[in-house]
């Protein structure tokens, strides 16, 4: 398979293989509005064969970060309207990702003033908040009936990047937030229908799933995970319970015609996310970097032996908005500057030059 080469993934037609991955931002202000700063962002990394958004927070407690962008209000939604219509003006694709943050927040930065969780186990670290770093507190485990609730935030959420224009979602059971910590036996230490098992740990997971397929179409829905990465205190560290958990998950989703499945995973031409590939009746894309960066020459080999359909890159689609024609050139690429990743304005944000300058 070409990196150059285009796909479609369900109903999302790309260019090409090469996919912005989600990258917290944080520049859309205490109101959550993605103002045209984000907008142009987006725009200028149009080229790439799929822009998936930075997280997205869908229900009034499930923000994670203070200037965090979120698709609840009408505000919010006319703010992505503008994104969307700013991408597909340079002739990109874009899926929204839809994060819900759980004990990674804060109640500085919850409406109720509460964190949610599968369970009230605590993370042991700070957090970002308006009023600068806090320390996390012990969440409210979330009942029955309050799981229905947020089940119908992501497809609330759903259903308005849609109406704004997206061509798809991305639903976050990465990373370590609300989605993955039900996956997590470290994090998820439930006794009802929702946790004890790979399978019960899965059910949340898969239900959401069905609920945002059944609403907006499963063509135009993918999901990430990050089996044993082991972040944010959500460990998975037993070899065969992850395996477990995650075989229980991507068959409980096979159904419903994913566009898309991204593995976050240190070794994505490995065993566990090959087995996990043969459970997986959608689109590839794997991300080898988190605390390192996908090159051109890692990306092309994934493609080259079949180990993906598509390729998930950070950091270098932040620092180069054209690196798909870098690429295609082998041409020098710009350096990303990390200082800027979480802060404020144009600098090290759609300030990195082109080719072309």
């Amino acid at each position: 398979m070409d990196l150059f080469s285009p796909i479609d993934l369900g109903d999302l037609h790309l260019a090409n293989r090469v996919v912005m991955a989600p990258l917290t931002r944080v520049r859309s202000g205490a109101e959550g509005v993605p103002g045209p700063l984000v907008a142009e962002h987006y725009a200028q990394r149009a080229s790439v064969g799929l822009i998936i958004t930075e997280g997205v927070y869908p229900g009034a407690d499930s923000r994670g970060y203070f200037g965090q962008p979120g698709i609840v209000t009408d505000a919010q939604e006319a703010g992505w309207r503008r994104v969307a219509d700013a991408v597909h003006a340079e002739g990109g694709t874009i899926a929204m990702q839809l994060m819900h943050a759980g004990r990674v927040s804060h109640p500085d930065l919850t409406e109720s003033g509460r964190t949610l969780a599968p369970s009230a186990v605590a993370i042991d670290g700070e957090v970002h908040t308006q009023h600068g770093k806090a320390r996390h507190v012990e969440p409210h485990a979330l009942t029955e009936a309050e799981l229905a609730v947020v089940r119908d935030e992501f497809v609330a959420a759903a259903q308005r990047a849609v109406r704004a224009g997206f061509d798809g979602v991305e639903l976050h059971a990465a990373n370590g937030y609300l989605l993955h910590q039900f996956l997590s036996p470290a994090s998820n230490v439930r006794t009802d229908g929702w946790g004890g098992s790979p399978e019960a740990r899965a059910r949340f997971v898969i239900e959401v799933a069905q609920a945002v397929s059944a609403a907006i179409g499963g063509g135009r829905v993918g999901i990430r995970i990050s089996p044993a990465h082991n972040i944010q205190d959500v460990a998975e560290t037993d070899a065969d319970e992850t395996r477990a958990t995650y075989l229980a998950l991507l068959d409980g989703i096979r159904p419903l015609g994913l566009a898309y499945v991204s593995v976050l995973h240190a070794d994505p031409a490995g065993p566990l996310v090959q087995e996990l590939r043969g459970h997986v009746d959608a689109g590839l894309v794997v991300n080898s970097g988190f605390g390192r960066q996908t090159d051109r020459e890692e990306a092309v080999a994934l493609l080259e032996r079949a180990h993906a359909d598509a390729v998930a890159v950070g950091r270098a689609v932040i620092a180069n908005p054209d690196l798909v024609e870098r690429w295609r050139r082998e041409a020098p690429e710009n350096a990303p500057r990390p200082e800027h990743f979480y802060s404020d304005g144009a600098e090290g944000y759609t300030d990195y030059p082109r080719l072309s300058a």
